[in-house]
C-alpha cells in the first residue's frame, strides 16, 4: 500500500460498507482509524489493513455519544499523526410501518443516523482547526434520502436530514477550507440490508429474499451493489479530484433514483 501522508477516520467500519471504505482508503494511502460499536470487528479490519502494509488503528465508539466521537477523533489525530478526512458512515435501518412507529425507534435511529453525523462534523472541525488546515467531511446518506422508501419512514427521514446537514455544513464551513459531501448508496450486499430484507419479507408474509426482489426491480443496472462500489465513490470524495465539490450528495445506487 502507498502512503499519502493523510489520516482518515471511518465510523461503522467493522463490517459492510464501512469496512470496504476503510480498506479502500488504506489502499489510497491513508492511515485509517477504524471506528465501530463492535470493538472486535474494528480490530479485525485494522489488522487486515496493517497486515497488507497499511497503517490503521481500531477504536470503539458509540456515535450517538458526542464525547465518544470527539475522543475517537482526538485519538486518531494523536496516534496517527494528523487528521484530514472523516467518513460519518455508521447507521441503522429498522423497518417501520407508519402506524407502528414508537418514540423509542425514532430516538434510536435519529441518535445514530443524525446526531452521530452532527457529532462527527463537530469533532472533525475541531481537529482541522487545531491542525491549522481544512479537510473533508463525508457523510453517509442513501437513495432513501432522495426518495421516501416504503416501510422505512424513520430511516428515510433520517437520511433526508443528513442531506440537509451536508448542504448547510458545506456553506457554513467553506471559509475554513472544509468541504462537506455525502454518498447515497442503494441496495448493497451487507448485513444491514439482509436485516431489512428479513423484516420487509416477514411483514409481507413472504420468504426471505422477497424484500430484495421488490426493491431490486427499480435498479437500472439490474444488479445489487457490492460494498466496494460505494467505497469507490467515497475514495473520490476523500481524494484531491473532488476538491472543487461541496454540499453534494452523490447517488451510487445503480440507477434507482434520477434527478
Amino acid at each position: 500500500m502507498s502512503n499519502n501522508g493523510k489520516v482518515a477516520l471511518v465510523t461503522g467500519a467493522g463490517q459492510g460498507i464501512g469496512r470496504a471504505i476503510a480498506l479502500r482508503l488504506a489502499q489510497d494511502g491513508f492511515a485509517v482509524a477504524v471506528v465501530d460499536f463492535n470493538a472486535e470487528t474494528a480490530k479485525k479490519v485494522a489488522e487486515e489493513i496493517n497486515h497488507a502494509g497499511g497503517r490503521a488503528i481500531a477504536q470503539f465508539a458509540d456515535v450517538s455519544d458526542r464525547e465518544q466521537v470527539f475522543s475517537a477523533v482526538e485519538a486518531a489525530r494523536q496516534q496517527l499523526g494528523g487528521f484530514d478526512v472523516i467518513v460519518n458512515n455508521a447507521g441503522i435501518a429498522p423497518t417501520t410501518l407508519i402506524e407502528d412507529i414508537t418514540p423509542e425507534v425514532v430516538d434510536k435511529v435519529y441518535n445514530i443516523n443524525v446526531k452521530g453525523v452532527i457529532w462527527g462534523i463537530q469533532a472533525a472541525v475541531k481537529a482541522f482547526k487545531s491542525l491549522g488546515h481544512g479537510g473533508k467531511i463525508i457523510n453517509a446518506c442513501s437513495q432513501a434520502g432522495h426518495v421516501g422508501n416504503p416501510e422505512l419512514a424513520i430511516y428515510s427521514s433520517s437520511k433526508f436530514a443528513v442531506r440537509g446537514l451536508t448542504q448547510t455544513a458545506a456553506r457554513d464551513l467553506a471559509h475554513y477550507g472544509i468541504t462537506v459531501n455525502a454518498y447515497c448508496p442503494g441496495i448493497v450486499k451487507t448485513p444491514m440490508w439482509e436485516e431489512i430484507d428479513r423484516q420487509v419479507s416477514a411483514a409481507a408474509g413472504k420468504p426471505v429474499g422477497y424484500g430484495t426482489q421488490e426493491f431490486a426491480k427499480n435498479i437500472t443496472l439490474k444488479r445489487l451493489s457490492e460494498p466496494e462500489d460505494v467505497a469507490g465513490c467515497v475514495s473520490y470524495l476523500a481524494g484531491p479530484d473532488s476538491d472543487y465539490m461541496t454540499g453534494q450528495s452523490l447517488l451510487i445506487d445503480g440507477g434507482m433514483v434520477f434527478n
